[in-house]
């Protein structure tokens, strides 16, 4: 064990598709452990659209980086070696690896997980997805018995968990996602009450439909036309949490804003952004409830896992396309 395979960021993306010309593999010598380190075999690592963000370089929730700097992510692995007290050989480890098949990294910036059914759980539903999807609905969106829930990238690891969470809440709920297979599966399995393919449907008008009262509390994952849409339907006092806009990531000249905005202020709604970052004392609680959700089959999820250290790039090329179907992983 002295070579590392990595893939380094080699190419700035703003305003355009990812390419895979945007990362370049390499091979590093491993070096010795300094006192506190250890080093970790990654097995399994996560992907969000926020990675794209790194090699952009610009402000935002995902840290700018630079060309030349090994692609940043969260992963699982196993530690091989180790100069760090209560950081044994062979325990599971998740924390911020990247794209490489060995990380040398501080003990202290490691969790130390259970080697359970739930491991690669903790990289979606008990990880940052998870929490995202927790604190963004019941701290923002304040969802109440009998409101109408509309999430958008409903599919996604973030949106899935929103509905179901909606659905413990008492909730109706309504998902956007692209394709049938998605939508079949929102309704069957996720449980929402019922879903509209972005791609065939006419949004606008199933939202009419599914939402006649309109719509209290909308959770976005996407922005664009879908958010323009769902504010035409809003109901008064709603609750518009803007999480994501997957959308908008690819475009050099961002869009003008929703043609529907002025409607907020006709329903005396709120649009307000969210980050997970601020809720850090509050994750026990949240995690202890979402494990309890997941044991009792009230919150199911799924995992889209790619395979192969030489799949990394196009693994997170399938977010910004719509291929993945739930959380998106890959094992090494």
């Amino acid at each position: 064990m002295t070579t590392n395979r990595q893939w380094l960021i080699n190419g700035n993306p703003r305003g355009r598709a990812l390419e895979m010309t945007d990362f370049k593999y390499h091979e590093s010598e491993l070096t010795p452990l300094a006192d506190g380190q250890v080093r970790v075999k990654v097995e399994h690592l996560s992907f969000e659209p926020s990675q794209k963000g790194q090699l952009e370089v610009i402000a935002g929730y995902s840290s700018g980086a630079s060309v030349g700097d090994v692609m940043s992510a969260r992963g699982i692995g196993e530690i091989v070696e180790s100069r760090a007290d209560g950081a044994e050989v062979g325990a599971k480890v998740l924390g911020l690896l990247g794209w490489q098949e060995y990380a040398t990294v501080s003990a202290k910036s490691l969790e130390i997980v259970p080697d359970d059914k739930f491991l690669t759980a903790r990289l979606g539903p008990l990880g940052s997805q998870g929490l995202t999807a927790y604190f963004g609905l019941l701290h923002v969106g304040k969802p109440r018995p009998g409101d109408m829930v509309v999430v958008s990238g409903a599919a996604g690891a973030v949106g899935s968990v929103v509905g179901q969470i909606a659905k413990i809440s008492g909730c109706k709920t309504v998902g956007t996602a692209g394709g049938p297979e998605k939508c079949a599966w929102l309704k069957a399995e996720a449980g929402y009450d019922a879903a509209i393919d972005y791609k065939t449907d006419k949004v606008k008008a199933k939202l009419k439909e599914h939402c006649p009262d309109g719509i209290n509390v909308f959770f976005d994952n996407v922005g664009g036309p879908v958010l323009n849409d769902v504010l035409a339907r809003i109901a008064p006092r709603a609750r518009v949490v803007i999480c994501g806009g997957i959308s908008r990531y690819e475009q050099e000249t961002l869009p003008a804003g929703p043609a529907n905005y002025f409607n907020v202020v006709f329903r005396q709604a709120i649009i307000e952004g969210f980050l997970l970052s601020g809720y850090e004392r509050e994750h026990a609680v949240a995690l202890d409830r979402l494990m309890g959700w997941i044991e009792s089959g009230q919150l199911i999820y799924k995992e889209d896992i790619q395979e192969g250290f030489d799949n990394i790039p196009a693994t997170l090329k399938r977010l910004f396309t719509g291929a993945n179907f739930g959380k998106q992983l890959l094992r090494i």
